[in-house]
């Protein structure tokens, strides 16, 4: 059975969802929007938690997601999707977040929204970017690794409007990585138009000089030990409407040549399904790029 599907309404076309940073101008031409680093964002920064474990054996990070078929051999210039955005509940040192992620042994780039109070100094619903290369591993641009080029979209950017449960509509971002084929660099696409906002260069990494292996898509959250585990995506369990699920849509992957293709089959992974659920659709309705995955639950605060 597909999911109800409802009129999506995307970020780029609803006047409702400015973002704050813009108030509808951008950063003057010939200029790019670099975030000024406090010192309350170092002091933050060093509460964070430690990188992500690349297996799902972290005690503490838990997600619900889909992912391409294991396979050694496959060779992928990216990925992307459409993700509705949401405002799960957080507090303290917990964050919640949807992404997608490409990786190759060690190496990892994701770009999604998330809630998180220890990286943003609030429980606003905001863009993130995030590279992991080895040891090495670094949010937007709080370290060097990313090289912004677009002077539109920041990293860090406000959703001042999200997703609301039984709403006609939802809010929705698109969201790409893309290799470089030429030079191997990494680059950031957003919205409809494929704003190239910046990339990470072939150099910071070290198993990702080459193509990705693995893709992903779907939901993440955290939470310190002896601490509930949050809410995530829209807070409830799929009940397979999408005017009441978080979903990821469009599921793409760019193969060796640079090419869009659809994502004919996924694997999907929950951590705790006590906690969280996710149900695939491959083809929710008929046409191209019709992937969806619909993904949240509850956490232990319900």
């Amino acid at each position: 059975m597909n999911p109800t599907l409802f009129k999506i309404e995307k970020k780029t076309k609803n006047s409702s969802t400015t973002r704050m940073w813009l108030k509808g101008k951008g950063c003057p031409l010939g200029t790019v929007p670099i975030k000024r680093i406090t010192k309350e964002d170092l002091i933050r920064q060093r509460s964070m938690p430690p990188p992500e474990n690349v297996i799902f054996d972290d005690r503490w990070v838990t997600v619900a997601i889909a992912r391409t078929p294991i396979n050694p051999n496959n060779k992928f210039a990216g990925g992307g999707m459409s993700a509705s955005i949401w405002n799960p509940h957080v507090k303290g040192q917990q964050h919640s977040a949807c992404r997608l992620k490409i990786q190759k042994e060690q190496d990892i780039i994701q770009v999604g929204w998330r809630v998180d109070p220890i990286l943003y100094g609030n429980t606003q619903t905001r863009l993130f970017i995030h590279f992991q290369a080895g040891k090495t591993h670094c949010f937007n641009i709080l370290c060097p690794g990313f090289v912004i080029v677009s002077h539109e979209i920041p990293v860090d950017m406000l959703y001042d409007q999200v997703s609301h449960r039984g709403d006609n509509t939802s809010l929705e971002d698109e969201m790409g990585i893309s290799r470089d084929l030429v030079n191997g660099n990494w680059w950031l696409l957003m919205e409809d138009n494929y704003i190239k906002v910046g990339f990470w260069p072939q150099r910071i990494f070290t198993s990702l000089t080459s193509f990705a292996t693995d893709v992903e898509w779907g939901g993440v959250v955290y939470s310190p030990p002896g601490v509930p585990k949050p809410p995530m995506g829209s807070s409830f369990f799929p009940v397979n409407d999408t005017t009441y699920d978080a979903y990821c849509s469009g599921l793409q992957v760019l193969n060796a040549k640079g090419e869009m293709i659809d994502v004919d089959r996924v694997i999907t992974h929950i951590d705790d399904t006590n906690l969280y659920k996710i149900v695939d659709y491959p083809h929710a309705s008929p046409g191209k790029f019709q992937h969806y995955i619909l993904y949240g639950g509850p956490g232990e605060n319900a």
